[in-house]
């Protein structure tokens, strides 16, 4: 299970739609509807936040308007039901880490995503985004 701290706009089509699936199952896991990854270190930080669920539908959402922003139709209706929740902090060790991780798989699947990543001049992170105004 790999769910980025890193925004979803860095990911390739194949990360894009892999961590849609993983985020998904990542839900149902918080949820309590599965037996199997409840103790996966990637939910930690979903676990530690007051709402486990919404955060973790907060995080889906952001994956589904990246989704629609290429054209790919994620399903939203799948995405819980949820309340604003707070952005999770990310730590700089943490960003860096998952920058060589993702760097490492894009020079192997998809060189102009590896290159776009790379001309990144400040990492964005995965963060919900703020509501509209009324």
């Amino acid at each position: 299970m790999r769910l980025w701290s890193l925004h979803p706009r860095y990911l390739d089509s194949k990360g894009l739609v892999a961590l849609w699936r993983e985020a998904l199952l990542a839900q149902k896991v918080l949820q309590g509807e599965t037996k199997g990854y409840r103790n996966h270190p990637q939910l930690s930080r979903f676990k530690l936040q007051k709402n486990p669920v919404s955060a973790i539908a907060s995080y889906l959402q952001e994956v589904q308007r990246e989704a629609e922003t290429r054209g790919y139709n994620f399903d939203a209706t799948k995405i819980a039901k949820h309340k604003p929740v707070n952005n999770m902090p990310v730590t700089d060790g943490q960003l860096a880490y998952e920058f060589m991780h993702l760097e490492n798989k894009l020079k192997v699947r998809d060189e102009a995503a590896c290159r776009r990543l790379r001309k990144a001049k400040k990492l964005q992170v995965h963060r919900k985004r703020p509501a509209p105004p009324p």
